[in-house]
């Protein structure tokens, strides 16, 4: 009886096991019956083994996996978002949506706190005039020193485990419950497909990052103009001369240069008339000389 009760409890606070094949089922089911009531959903769909395949996906998954306060959850979460458990995902203004299938249908709410301004500065700074193009930032087609930027622990643009609150509706007691880490995975996922939405999560306008680029680069050539500027007047003091800024190629003030005479034009047909007189003249000439002989 001992054993029975024991075996009672157990399985009380450990629930059965659930095939793949049924985890596949139940998440389908669980779709059509919200889709069914009017409900929009967007499910996070995996094919294959890999979560995220772009920098971006990428990135958020490991930075994830970085923390030592995730490491007993995230194989479970990995294992739910893989089957399709994840039906529904929404990422707004510091704020992820999700409902996830499992025993029940349950509801995630994660809040990540907005990048602190003192911190996006920094990024925007240290990125200044290396990323050419939003199409470059949104692939993450940048060097490796902006990529260890934007990806560095604790500077960077991925939130830390202080910067993020979890909730869900099931009955674990632990913070990040296997729904939680199979949405978090989901992020990675999503963010294949809309880099952008990592930006509006963390609260910053990521086009900040393309015109900071565009203001150092005009910088850089208002640098230029002015040390070329400096350079002369340098000169100028060094050999006590004034630099003439007149025609580069005589030398001379465009102001104080005296205009050249204007020398007249003869028509072409002018001097093909002229030169058909002297010959008529001289054809003349030569016919008297010879009859008087």
């Amino acid at each position: 009886m001992g054993w029975g009760r024991r075996s009672d409890r157990y399985e009380s606070f450990y629930p059965p096991y659930v095939s793949v094949a049924e985890k596949r089922r139940r998440a389908q089911k669980a779709v059509e019956k919200q889709m069914k009531k009017g409900s929009k959903l967007h499910p996070i769909i995996i094919e294959g083994r890999q979560i995220a395949n772009t920098f971006w996906g990428k990135s958020w998954c490991e930075n994830l996996e970085r923390y030592s306060d995730y490491e007993n959850r995230l194989p479970r979460g990995r294992s739910y978002v893989r089957n399709g458990s994840v039906i529904d995902l929404h990422i707004e203004k510091g704020e992820i949506n999700a409902q996830v299938s499992g025993t029940n249908l349950y509801k995630i709410k994660i809040g990540i706190n907005p990048l602190p301004p003192k911190k996006w500065k920094a990024i925007k700074s240290a990125c200044s005039g290396h990323i050419g193009s939003l199409i470059e930032l949104l692939r993450g087609k940048f060097s490796k020193n902006i990529m260890e930027i934007i990806c560095r622990k604790g500077e960077g643009m991925f939130p830390e485990p202080s910067e993020i609150k979890l909730d869900c509706s099931c009955p674990d007691w632990a913070d990040m419950c296997k729904h939680v880490a199979a949405v978090l995975y989901g992020v990675g996922a999503r963010l294949d497909e809309n880099p952008e939405l990592i930006f509006l999560l963390r609260n910053v306008d990521h086009l900040e990052l393309i015109s900071q680029a565009a203001v150092a680069g005009a910088e850089i050539a208002g640098k230029t103009t002015d040390q070329s500027m400096i350079a002369e007047s340098d000169i100028a003091d060094v050999f006590g001369i004034e630099i003439d800024k007149g025609d580069a190629t005589t030398g001379e003030d465009k102001k104080t240069a005296k205009p050249k005479k204007a020398v007249p034009r003869v028509k072409k047909s002018a001097k093909k008339r002229t030169r058909k007189k002297s010959k008529v003249a001289q054809e003349k000439s030569r016919k008297k000389k010879n009859n008087s002989i």
